[in-house]
């Protein structure tokens, strides 16, 4: 089934860092964070990265730094000097790692569109750990499945990155060695393509709930998307994960909220908003039901 509606517009999210010394002295640097939800028909890459990640698909480019990058959705095509050259198809669970030197070039499908999230770094840390990984030459391409555990660490990057707090390149470094420790251990286990097709639902069902953590969600509608029953999903879900797609979505809520409280000093109504609860009061009682306090009282607990 077409997940795509005519209503949705291509877009990017992203963050682009500029590390001073002190942060390069770590040899370990994260330049780059963001996510691209290109809808079919449309130019691709969007014309709002800077110069340095701009590139013709046609021409390729070349990077001065690695990139992971993660399709969720849709399907479209990739190609690299340092391999055969020729363009090798790319589908959703697809990882790609760009190295730095190499030319390459990558891009989705007209007719389908693509999710991606990318992360760019670089450092000596990363390569002596790209090298110890096996991952500094041969495969660039790797059909993982989807995953939720990576594309939540993709998305705490590009929080971590747009807060911009002092530290905040030693934490992303931390998240890119999580990354690329777990892409290992997917490919030497062969998580990805072995799982079976419900497996693959549920984790694109908890990545589409992450994507909308801000929103409702209909629940009946995600079960469509992913041609399944709702009764069907519903308890595929549960086996999967111990928890109803109702009770799972509501928990990411939940936990955003307290990372928000601990976090941030915004008040908790502009909490309650951005998470899509209908009032304040709805949040304070459903929050209290889950962490036992008020969420004030949960945020003056913190901060003691």
């Amino acid at each position: 089934m077409n997940e795509e509606t005519p209503s949705r517009r291509s877009a990017a999210v992203f963050k682009y860092l500029i590390a001073n010394d002190h942060d390069r002295k770590i040899s370990a640097v994260v330049n780059a964070v963001g996510s691209q939800d290109i809808i079919p028909n449309d130019g691709y890459p969007l014309r709002v990265h800077p110069a340095d990640y701009f590139f013709d698909t046609e021409k390729g480019r070349v990077l001065h730094e690695y990139q992971l990058l993660y399709i969720t959705q849709g399907k479209g095509s990739f190609r690299s000097a340092a391999g055969s050259s020729e363009e090798v198809p790319v589908n959703k669970g697809t990882l790609i790692l760009l190295r730095p030197g190499e030319l390459h070039s990558y891009y989705p499908h007209p007719a389908t569109g693509w999710m991606e999230y990318y992360i760019g770094f670089e450092g000596a840390m990363f390569d002596r750990l790209i090298r110890q990984l096996g991952l500094d030459k041969g495969a660039q391409l790797w059909e993982i499945g989807l995953n939720n555990e990576l594309t939540q660490l993709y998305m705490r990057a590009l929080e971590i990155a747009s807060e911009n707090k002092t530290g905040a390149q030693a934490l992303l470094t931390g998240i890119v060695w999580h990354m690329l420790g777990l892409v290992c251990y997917m490919i030497r286990n062969r998580t990805g393509p072995g799982a079976s097709l419900l497996e693959q639902a549920v984790e694109r069902a908890k990545i589409i709930m992450d994507e909308k953590i801000n929103e409702e969600i209909d629940l009946c509608m995600l079960a469509s998307q992913l041609n399944l029953s709702y009764s069907w999903f519903r308890k595929t879900f549960k086996d999967y994960t111990g928890l109803s797609p109702a009770k799972y979505f509501q928990q990411l809520k939940l936990r955003r909220a307290q990372r928000l409280l601990s976090d941030t000093s915004c008040s908790v109504k502009e909490i309650a908003y951005s998470l899509g609860y209908k009032s304040t009061e709805h949040f304070f009682s459903i929050f209290k039901k889950h962490a036992g306090c008020t969420p004030t009282a949960y945020r003056n607990y913190g901060r003691k």
